[in-house]
């Protein structure tokens, strides 16, 4: 990460997984004497940012964001030469700003609290060790190392349309009356607890006041209006109505993101082939041009380190067999908006597929007893995640609904403009796809027991949607189930697998109809090799997946919280699940696709409410 120009200075190194996940555009970063803003599209370089061809999910993501989205692309990066601590390297990367832009003295005698802009605080770079650059008080206990730390304030105010702001400190301690001149702040806490009600701001005209007063109904009183600021951005929206809310440095609700994300499929069974299919929108000019002259352009083509392996004959090759292919054909773009069928029809082929990403054995049979509801067990040894940042919300999250690679997600802005192009990140792991039996699956859903609870599921679901002024969009039963099933093998998977259970992710195949999904994929996607260790794939055998099976189940009839939990009802408040709780369903969220919605042991297995629409009785 690095401070905008035209002083750019390196102040700490991220994963491209994290700019996506926790500390993307918007988002507050925390370093160890820092915290940080990283700014928006309009800051980056993206000469330096790699261009990432998944036409599936740019097709997505267009119609998202719109059609001038004209590529993916990783974070703007260049190898670390420590040798040159001057070099490009240096200037290179995710530019960050300092926010909060308030920042409090370390020193317990001091406490002062005053704006970076203020003169008070010094910037001490280091660019040896850049995670220990600070601001320092510098009229404060001395000179050289004395100097304590200026560390940021640890409250902000945000609202839900994605604003957020330094904390007015001047008109909240002066309760909104005009400041005295040439007032000094200071931040102190009493007491050992740290909370709220003994944290309190002073001002040298004898104001006080204890932040419990910016919190909760209070807060709206005594805060201020939303100036409608987009720090990350550098603009503001004029006429916001929504509430600022006092949040605290570092609180999970600042920053959610909302992202898509597909896996790479197989378009060809040779990888060649596939390749030339994957950039596909690079090489076709080519295939207009002579073959001498095009050989001696495609290693000028920003996919030729990928293709290099196979020399220039063999591709110009498969780029006149694809040409051919596609003379007078008019292509499928259907596949392109729909990002699960592709998926799902990769996984349920019977045949296995051996590609550098996409790489897959059917296990011969299923595990002993389970015929009965499972058809098939595929073991991905090899598998590609591609992931897009398309906006992000503040205090509450996106909501995961089906369907939503199609709608169009409020939130903040990346940029100024509409973007021309959204960051990226490739995650390679593995996983265990389970095919579902769909004749069983079906009675089950035509059971009268089932649809008595999916009448129950449906109001509670009703209830919730009109109390946020959506539009109710109902998943259906069969992906209440299968999402329920998913999340039961990731606790049982992560004790047996070797891998956390914040490490494995779902992805959930559900639908009915003529062209019916049922199905799940666990997986792991790591950036380093961690995530392609193998335990997970082994799991999936036979042999040690149908045990893993029933311990599973066993472990899901019964929940430390019941009766409370297997009695819920989700008509009583409006909830999006059934009977599940922290205890017995709930995963990570790095692990659940759908934020712990649409659960329910009850349609599983037999609970001790006396369920009798269980799947698995």
């Amino acid at each position: 990460m690095t401070s905008p120009a035209p002083q750019a200075l390196r102040v700490g190194e991220l994963r491209p997984s994290q700019l996506l996940h926790t500390y993307g555009i918007g988002a507050v970063t925390d370093l160890p004497n820092l915290s940080t803003m990283v700014m928006g599209l309009d800051d980056w370089d993206p000469v330096r940012a790699r261009v990432l061809t998944e036409d599936r999910l740019l097709a997505a993501v267009r119609r998202r964001l719109g059609n001038q989205v004209a590529a993916l692309r990783t974070p703007p990066h260049l190898p670390e030469n420590p040798s040159d601590p001057y070099g490009d390297w240096t200037r290179t990367g995710v530019p960050v700003s300092l926010f909060p832009r308030w920042l409090r003295c370390s020193r317990e005698r001091c406490n002062q609290l005053a704006p970076a802009s203020s003169g008070l605080f010094q910037l001490r770079p280091n660019l040896y060790r850049p995670e220990k650059t600070k601001y320092v008080h510098a009229n404060c206990g001395g000179g050289g190392k004395g100097q304590p730390t200026a560390l940021p304030a640890r409250f902000l105010v945000a609202c839900p349309d994605g604003h957020m702001d330094d904390f007015p400190w001047v008109y909240f301690v002066h309760g909104g009356a005009t400041p005295c001149e040439g007032g000094t702040l200071t931040l102190t806490v009493a007491g050992t607890t740290g909370e709220a009600a003994n944290v309190f701001v002073r001002c040298t005209c004898d104001k006080v006041r204890s932040m419990a007063d910016a919190l909760g109904h209070a807060g709206e009183r005594n805060l201020p209006a939303c100036r409608g600021h987009h720090p990350h951005l550098g603009t503001f929206t004029p006429d916001c109505d929504q509430h600022a809310r006092t949040i605290s440095l570092g609180a999970t609700n600042s920053w959610f993101a909302s992202q898509l994300r597909v896996f790479s499929i197989p378009r060809a069974e040779e990888p060649l082939t596939q390749a030339v299919k994957e950039h596909w929108s690079l090489l076709s000019p080519l295939a207009a041009v002579p073959a001498d002259a095009a050989k001696m352009l495609l290693p000028t083509q920003a996919c030729w380190p990928e293709l290099e392996q196979y020399g220039a004959d063999a591709v110009w090759t498969a780029i006149t067999r694809e040409a051919q292919s596609l003379s007078g054909e008019q292509s499928e773009e259907d596949d392109e908006f729909d990002l699960t069928t592709p998926e799902w029809r990769a996984f349920t082929q019977p045949r296995d597929h051996t590609l550098p990403d996409f790489t897959t054995v059917r296990e011969r049979r299923v595990p002993a007893g389970t015929a009965d509801w499972l058809d098939s067990v595929v073991l991905v040894h090899r598998l590609r995640e591609v992931s897009a940042l398309t906006g992000f919300t503040r205090i509450e999250a996106p909501e995961w609904l089906p369907a939503e690679e199609t709608q169009a997600s409020a939130g903040a802005s990346l940029s100024r403009t509409d973007p021309t192009w959204v960051p990226c990140a490739e995650l390679r792991g593995e996983g265990v796809f389970l095919a579902l039996n769909e004749a069983r699956l079906s009675a089950w859903e035509r059971q009268e027991t089932v649809l008595a609870r999916e009448r129950v599921l449906q109001a509670a679901h009703l209830d919730w949607c009109l109390a946020r002024g959506m539009e109710p969009r109902w998943p259906g039963i069969r992906y209440v189930l299968l999402h329920t099933l998913a999340h039961v093998l990731i606790r049982q998977f992560a004790l047996e697998c070797g891998y956390g259970a914040s490490g494995i992710a779902e992805r959930v195949y559900a639908r009915s109809g003529p062209d019916p999904m049922s199905g799940i994929l666990l997986y792991t996607a790591a950036p380093d090799s961690e995530g392609t260790l193998g335990g997970l794939v082994s799991l999936g055998r036979s042999e040690r997946l149908g045990p893993a099976l029933d311990r599973a189940l066993d472990e899901a009839r019964l929940c430390s919280s019941d009766p409370m939990c297997a009695e819920h009802d989700p008509r009583d408040h409006g909830r999006l699940h059934g009977a599940a709780c922290h205890a017995c369903l709930f995963a990570a969220e790095t692990s659940c696709e759908r934020g712990n919605h649409y659960l329910d042991r009850a349609l599983l297995v037999e609970t001790l409410a006396g369920d009798m629409c269980a799947f698995r009785p």
